[in-house]
């Protein structure tokens, strides 16, 4: 696909994956480029997403809008999440089939896997087990759009792509501390307390999961190429295929803050699913997809940009 010419709109474009994608798209030709606020657009309402289609007459949707948090939010809101990313699908697909849409993009979720799915974690395996308790609601909501997709696809001919970023990190993030995943939340403690002298830093579960992290950047990447290469919403993992535990991470990131104090491990909190990590062989042989940038690079580059952000991008995201 050539992006010249293509009129696409990217939901969540304004936020912390969407502007990196909307970059890309930039850089590759499209001119018309169009990012819905919730202000504007609630896409949980039907009426808004067709007062979108109607306003912006948009050739591709990429769906990147989502109400998602750590496993503290998924525990504190699985109604809301599961109504929310699955709402917001069922209208912005049902109402690309209306307007004849050229393609529509669905970003999925990790959390869609089983909670003892063997690991690397392959597409095959997608519907072998439930997910993880504390993300199941999230998970399945979004699971439930590449569904559609494919039943779209079958009988009304909607090309359709839809692709499982693993967990993403880099600047940019939420570090809102009770809704931010783990990588944000921990840099976050770790600067806090390097800059008030404390003794320790307080965490969660007993470290023993794993997980797999992707940069920012190399996201964007791979779901721009997915929807320059792909028709069909075959699920298609990105990542690096390298894990780590969370007890290794916290060391990690402990180590490049500079903060000397000791780690406490909260073993009453949950763990969440016990091992993350993805087999990315489908992404390099269908879209020629790897990632590019190095674990410890990316967590230099975000503890940098915290540094430098601080509180105040904090007050940006939330005004």
């Amino acid at each position: 696909m050539d992006f010249k010419g293509q009129r696409v709109v990217v939901t969540g474009g304004a936020g912390f994956l969407g502007r990196k994608v909307c970059g890309l798209l930039e850089s590759r030709g499209c001119s018309e480029i169009m990012v819905p606020r919730r202000a504007e657009y609630d896409l949980t309402s039907e009426e808004a997403v067709a007062r979108l289609y109607a306003d912006c007459t948009p050739d591709i949707v990429i769906h990147l809008a989502a109400e998602v948090g750590g496993i503290g939010a998924n525990m504190d809101n699985p109604g809301r999440y599961f109504f929310a990313n699955m709402s917001m699908a069922l209208h912005l697909i049902e109402h690309a089939r209306l307007n004849n849409l050229s393609k529509f993009v669905q970003v999925g979720t990790i959390c869609a896997y089983p909670k003892f799915c063997p690991v690397p974690f392959n597409e095959d395996d997608l519907w072998n087990g439930y997910p993880e308790e504390t993300n199941a609601p999230y998970g399945i909501a979004k699971k439930a759009a590449m569904v559609m997709l494919d039943a779209y696809r079958r009988q009304y001919g909607l090309d359709g792509v839809f692709v499982l970023p693993v967990n993403l990190y880099g600047p940019h993030d939420n570090f809102d501390l009770h809704t931010s995943h783990v990588i944000p939340a921990l840099i976050r403690k770790c600067v806090s307390a390097r800059e008030a002298g404390s003794d320790s830093i307080n965490c969660w579960g007993t470290g023993s999961a794993s997980r797999e992290f992707l940069y920012v950047d190399d996201a964007a990447e791979g779901i721009v190429l997915a929807t320059e290469r792909l028709d069909e919403p075959v699920p298609v993992n990105l990542g690096t295929g390298m894990e780590i535990t969370i007890r290794d991470l916290v060391e990690l990131i402990v180590e490049l803050t500079g903060f000397k104090g000791g780690i406490e491990w909260d073993d009453t909190k949950p763990d969440g699913q016990p091992r993350r990590c993805l087999d990315t062989s489908r992404a390099r042989d269908m879209i020629g997809f790897e990632a590019k940038v190095g674990f410890k690079e990316g967590l230099k580059r975000t503890i940098e940009w915290w540094e430098q952000q601080g509180d105040s991008a904090i007050k940006e995201e939330s005004a």
